[in-house]
């Protein structure tokens, strides 16, 4: 087995340890960064599409997916974590799936949106880059793809600016989190090129900025089906 792929186990293998304590920080408003920007940012990311439908990959607990399905869109949600896909059917979510991206990846989502959105959900490397390129058969003719992620000139910190997998840490989080999942670095070049390498056309890059900090909060791609 190679490291990848290992390392990819051990990602969701921490989430399904964390996702009691990561429902309550969510639904507790315990992130500050997510109170202050993030949220906001990738909710009318989706919004100025224009979507009537949207599936939402690693929608977690699902607080994205209902916030949209309140807007009157019709969301799938898509989580490989069974305690988060049950807790957003709880909350009211009433179609989302239990799916790896492997297996979205391979053609296990029987389904089409007019946009799909990634929010924080891209952590894994081999995973991550099957799951993009089955992205353009999840998306309507001229479908967009709207991904947020942490900005590399930001969460680099002082480690070469390469591709590589980072330690994870839970700093900032409660106690009860335990074990934080390893994650995979890409540069701002290798997120725009493999979206490309996955049929994507970028149309737009945008930078919220943190109000304590003045430095970015995330980045936010927003990419169209080719074609």
């Amino acid at each position: 087995m190679s490291r990848d792929v290992r390392t990819d186990a051990e990602v969701l293998a921490s989430w399904q340890r964390n996702a009691t304590p990561w429902i309550a920080a969510v639904r507790g408003g315990e992130i500050a960064s997510r109170r202050l920007v993030t949220d906001a940012a990738v909710l009318d990311a989706v919004l100025a599409c224009a979507p009537r439908s949207v599936i939402d990959l690693g929608c977690g607990e699902g607080w994205l997916a209902l916030a949209l399905a309140r807007r009157g869109v019709a969301v799938t949600g898509v989580d490989a974590v069974p305690e988060l896909v049950d807790a957003a059917r709880a909350a009211g979510l009433t179609d989302c799936r239990l799916l790896t991206y492997e297996q979205v990846a391979q053609g296990a989502l029987h389904c089409r949106a007019d946009a799909v959105v990634c929010n924080f959900s891209l952590i894994g490397s081999t995973s991550v880059d099957a799951l993009l390129r089955a992205v353009p058969t999840l998306l309507a003719p001229q479908g967009a793809l709207i991904v947020q992620t942490l900005h590399p000139l930001v969460a680099c910190g002082d480690e070469p600016y390469v591709d590589s997998w980072r330690a994870g840490s839970w700093a900032g989080f409660s106690s009860a989190f335990r074990d934080a999942p390893p994650w995979y670095f890409r540069t701002l070049e290798s997120w725009i090129a493999l979206l490309d390498l996955s049929g994507l056309d970028l149309r737009a890059l945008r930078e919220p900025l943190d109000p304590r900090s003045g430095k970015p909060a995330s980045v936010l791609f927003m990419a169209q089906r080719r074609g």
